[in-house]
Protein backbone atom coordinates (compact mmCIF):
# COMPACT_ATOMS: atom_id res chain seq x y z
CA UNK A 1 0.00 0.00 0.00
CA UNK A 2 1.63 3.20 -1.34
CA UNK A 3 1.19 6.60 0.72
CA UNK A 4 -1.39 8.74 -0.26
CA UNK A 5 -0.89 12.61 -0.39
CA UNK A 6 -3.01 15.61 0.54
CA UNK A 7 -2.05 19.06 0.21
CA UNK A 8 0.78 19.08 3.00
CA UNK A 9 0.56 15.57 4.32
CA UNK A 10 1.89 11.93 3.61
CA UNK A 11 -0.74 9.47 4.94
CA UNK A 12 -1.20 5.55 5.01
CA UNK A 13 -4.49 4.92 7.08
CA UNK A 14 -6.09 1.66 6.34
CA UNK A 15 -8.44 -0.24 8.32
CA UNK A 16 -9.65 -3.37 8.27
CA UNK A 17 -13.89 -3.04 9.63
CA UNK A 18 -16.56 -5.65 9.93
CA UNK A 19 -20.08 -4.68 10.66
CA UNK A 20 -23.22 -7.37 10.93
CA UNK A 21 -26.97 -6.80 9.79
CA UNK A 22 -29.13 -6.45 12.58
CA UNK A 23 -29.69 -10.01 14.56
CA UNK A 24 -27.09 -11.40 12.10
CA UNK A 25 -29.64 -12.17 9.93
CA UNK A 26 -27.98 -14.26 7.13
CA UNK A 27 -29.60 -12.20 3.81
CA UNK A 28 -26.92 -11.46 2.12
CA UNK A 29 -26.82 -14.04 -0.93
CA UNK A 30 -28.19 -13.98 -3.33
CA UNK A 31 -29.22 -11.19 -5.51
CA UNK A 32 -29.30 -8.80 -2.12
CA UNK A 33 -25.58 -9.43 -1.23
CA UNK A 34 -24.29 -8.40 -4.81
CA UNK A 35 -25.96 -5.35 -4.50
CA UNK A 36 -25.37 -4.50 -1.15
CA UNK A 37 -21.90 -4.85 -2.49
CA UNK A 38 -22.44 -2.20 -5.09
CA UNK A 39 -24.18 -0.13 -2.59
CA UNK A 40 -20.80 -0.14 -0.29
CA UNK A 41 -19.06 0.55 -2.94
CA UNK A 42 -20.84 3.44 -4.67
CA UNK A 43 -21.23 5.07 -1.24
CA UNK A 44 -17.19 4.87 -0.47
CA UNK A 45 -16.78 6.56 -3.90
CA UNK A 46 -19.35 9.37 -3.13
CA UNK A 47 -17.62 9.85 0.45
CA UNK A 48 -13.79 10.13 -0.50
CA UNK A 49 -13.17 6.43 0.95
CA UNK A 50 -11.09 4.38 -1.18
CA UNK A 51 -12.19 0.35 -0.84
CA UNK A 52 -9.24 -1.77 -1.37
CA UNK A 53 -10.56 -4.82 -0.66
CA UNK A 54 -14.56 -5.95 0.10
CA UNK A 55 -16.28 -9.03 1.01
CA UNK A 56 -20.19 -9.80 1.61
CA UNK A 57 -20.66 -12.95 3.70
CA UNK A 58 -23.93 -14.69 5.00
CA UNK A 59 -24.55 -12.38 8.34
CA UNK A 60 -21.63 -10.06 8.15
CA UNK A 61 -19.46 -7.65 5.90
CA UNK A 62 -15.33 -6.69 5.86
CA UNK A 63 -14.01 -4.32 4.39
CA UNK A 64 -10.47 -2.74 3.73
CA UNK A 65 -10.38 0.67 3.42
CA UNK A 66 -8.45 3.86 3.03
CA UNK A 67 -9.63 6.96 5.04
CA UNK A 68 -8.13 9.97 4.44
CA UNK A 69 -6.54 11.07 7.94
CA UNK A 70 -8.81 14.28 8.33
CA UNK A 71 -11.94 11.56 8.08
CA UNK A 72 -12.70 9.83 11.57
CA UNK A 73 -13.28 6.13 11.91
CA UNK A 74 -16.96 6.50 13.52
CA UNK A 75 -18.07 9.30 10.97
CA UNK A 76 -16.97 7.68 8.04
CA UNK A 77 -19.27 4.24 9.59
CA UNK A 78 -22.46 6.94 9.92
CA UNK A 79 -21.69 7.72 6.37
CA UNK A 80 -21.48 4.02 5.59
CA UNK A 81 -24.21 2.53 7.14
CA UNK A 82 -26.52 5.33 7.03
CA UNK A 83 -26.36 5.93 3.47
CA UNK A 84 -26.01 2.28 2.28
CA UNK A 85 -29.39 1.41 4.39
CA UNK A 86 -31.28 4.19 2.73
CA UNK A 87 -30.40 2.71 -1.12
CA UNK A 88 -31.13 -0.29 0.33
CA UNK A 89 -34.40 0.48 1.60
CA UNK A 90 -35.11 2.00 -1.58
CA UNK A 91 -34.49 -0.90 -3.77
CA UNK A 92 -35.88 -3.47 -1.50
CA UNK A 93 -39.57 -2.24 0.14
CA UNK A 94 -39.71 -5.64 1.88
CA UNK A 95 -36.86 -5.17 4.39
CA UNK A 96 -38.30 -1.21 4.96
CA UNK A 97 -40.55 -2.62 7.31
CA UNK A 98 -38.89 -5.20 9.05
CA UNK A 99 -37.30 -4.45 12.23
CA UNK A 100 -38.63 -0.80 12.99
CA UNK A 101 -37.03 0.00 9.72
CA UNK A 102 -33.50 -1.18 11.26
CA UNK A 103 -30.97 -2.58 8.68
CA UNK A 104 -27.57 -2.82 10.16
CA UNK A 105 -26.99 -3.76 13.73
CA UNK A 106 -25.48 -0.87 15.99
CA UNK A 107 -21.47 -1.39 16.32
CA UNK A 108 -18.60 -2.15 14.18
CA UNK A 109 -15.47 -3.52 14.77
CA UNK A 110 -12.15 -1.56 13.42
CA UNK A 111 -8.66 -2.18 13.34
CA UNK A 112 -5.90 -0.39 12.19
CA UNK A 113 -3.74 -2.23 9.58
CA UNK A 114 -0.06 -0.87 11.05
CA UNK A 115 2.91 -1.60 8.62
CA UNK A 116 5.12 1.24 10.27
CA UNK A 117 7.42 -1.67 11.14
CA UNK A 118 8.82 -1.61 7.54
CA UNK A 119 11.41 1.16 6.36
CA UNK A 120 10.55 3.01 3.58
CA UNK A 121 12.99 5.78 1.81
CA UNK A 122 10.66 8.84 2.28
Amino acid sequence: MDNKILAYTKYNCTYHIVFIPKYRRKVMYGKLGKEVGWILFAVCKITGIELIKGGICLNHIRLYVSIPPKMNISDVMSKLKGKSVLMIFDRYLEYRDKNGRHFWARGYYAETINRAGERRKH
